[in-house]
């Protein structure tokens, strides 16, 4: 008898080694091509992949329609980012990598906050849709910071800590910026002056001095990020911060603040009179 058409071995392969070859991607969790390519498995019957598309498109359409419909507040945080996933991996269910996204990062700002190597491990997430999570992030940031400009920076303080925790508080490595202020406290410039470890950032006083010369500054706000999570200040970070204002002092530039961020909240020294 006559052997049915969709059964018959793909690309010169015998029907056993492209089964074994499709199977053996499957089982490699660490292997991406499992998750986003076509296999070389035995082809599905027309009805039962016809039936599998209409599913996940119908499910994109219903999603897609609660948005527009009532926006974000009737939908989940998975199925936010579902819809942003949409974009970038349109021929598969997205709810899995949603879904095991925040599991790993444990929020939407996790997330998008995450860095690229940790959100490869995801299974799903390669190179592409990381850098356009990042991207995303990026965006976002650049949002925030121009809540700031030709604003003053005082009177815009929740701004100034939306923006600060965006831009560090899911980074792994500790950040050192400073907010340099004009006369009027608005923003002149917005630069990270360090970076340093997990836990250690060096920070050299004179240079942040010379800089604030340089850029003809006022005042000064200085943040740091802690990427263990708690904000609390340590010991050293207090020193510092009285070094820095103890030095720029005499050349007429104040030192509003030192903000330390982490991933639930954030630490004023001035808030805490450490300062």
């Amino acid at each position: 008898m006559g052997r049915d058409p969709l059964d018959a071995p793909q690309d010169g392969d015998t029907a056993s080694s492209g089964a074994d070859a499709g199977q053996s991607i499957m089982d490699d969790p660490a292997d991406e091509r499992g998750f986003f390519a076509d296999q070389p498995a035995t082809p599905k019957k027309p009805a039962l992949a016809a039936a599998e598309t209409e599913h996940y498109h119908g499910h994109r359409d219903r999603l897609r329609d609660r948005f527009r419909e009532a926006g974000d507040g009737a939908l989940a945080d998975y199925e936010l980012l579902e819809l942003l996933l949409f974009r970038l991996i349109p021929r598969r269910d997205t709810k899995p990598t949603a879904k095991a996204l925040l599991a790993r990062f444990g929020s939407l700002a996790g997330v998008i906050g995450a860095p690229v190597p940790l959100l490869k491990e995801v299974k799903g997430v390669g190179e592409s849709v990381a850098t356009d999570l990042k991207l995303i992030a990026a965006i976002a940031q650049r949002m925030l910071k121009s809540e700031l400009r030709d604003k003053q920076v005082l009177s815009s303080w929740s701004a100034v800590i939306d923006y600060c925790h965006t831009a560090m508080a899911y980074e792994d490595r500790e950040q050192f910026r400073i907010l340099f202020l004009d006369k009027r406290n608005t923003l002149i410039a917005d630069e990270v002056q360090g970076r340093g470890t997990v836990d250690h950032t060096p920070v050299y006083t004179r240079e942040v001095v010379k800089r604030a010369l340089e850029l003809s500054a006022t005042a000064l706000i200085l943040v740091h990020n802690h990427p263990s999570g708690d904000p609390t200040p340590s010991r050293a970070d207090i020193e510092m911060t009285k070094e820095i204002i103890a030095t720029a002092k005499p050349l007429g530039i104040a030192v509003h603040d030192h903000i330390i961020i982490g991933k639930d909240g954030h630490a004023s020294l001035k808030g805490l009179r450490l300062i």
